[in-house]
């Protein structure tokens, strides 16, 4: 299968390099970012609870296994296997629960994938929520990662804010401050978080985390 990166354009760079001098900066120095995306959204789901509460290499080990056991991730296949099964390649109890549910809930017509694209932000968000494993931060991700929504930059995600803070030499980032920026990069914050997430991944070394560190009791 042929990866997928998250487009996008010229206009979203020059946007934000002109409306922000710092991220114009950080752009010019990283260049292009490729992240993964997962078109499909019931794939997608899937791998988003593979991932919870698990680092990012046991996460993509764990879903290279569900490919391989299932085959094509689709809600019919998912529910053709037993929970043992899916056990078996590493999933919690839980979390194939959590899929199970899901796979069943659009097989009966109960959760209609297909809606969401046409659906805002907001109304996406508040639906992908009221399934079982997925939080707001998760439907965030699902949006950027899966839908490719071009507006979406999450509070939750503690790279964000951390790279926020790196980026703006910020002791700390409150929700109002978080909003300024939000509005700063609207409509591409999705292109915004690439960069941000590069930043607190370490993109640019001299760039450093200026939040107090906890104190040691």
């Amino acid at each position: 299968m042929t990866e997928q990166y998250f487009e996008y354009n010229q206009e979203a760079i020059d946007y934000l390099r002109a409306k922000d001098k710092r991220m114009a900066a950080v752009i010019d120095r990283i260049g292009v970012v490729k992240r993964r995306v997962i078109p499909d959204l019931f794939a997608a789901l899937v791998h988003s609870i593979v991932g919870q509460q698990i680092s990012t290499k046991a996460h993509e080990t764990i879903w290279q296994k569900v490919v391989e056991k299932v085959g094509e991730v689709t809600p019919k296949n998912i529910a053709a296997l037993t929970d043992e099964e899916l056990q078996s390649v590493g999933l919690s109890f839980r979390k194939v629960a959590y899929i199970k549910t899901i796979a069943q809930q659009v097989l009966s017509g109960e959760f209609d994938v297909a809606a969401l694209h046409d659906m805002t932000d907001e109304e996406v968000c508040q639906r992908l929520s009221q399934l079982r494993g997925i939080g707001v931060w998760s439907a965030e991700m699902l949006m950027l990662f899966s839908m490719q929504r071009p507006d979406i930059l999450s509070f939750g995600d503690l790279a964000i804010v951390r790279g926020l803070r790196m980026i703006h030499h910020h002791r700390k980032i409150d929700r109002p401050l978080f909003e300024k920026y939000r509005r700063r990069y609207s409509p591409y914050c999705s292109v915004a978080s690439l960069y941000i997430w590069a930043v607190a991944g370490g993109a640019i070394p001299e760039l450093k985390d200026l939040a107090p560190k906890p104190k040691r009791k």
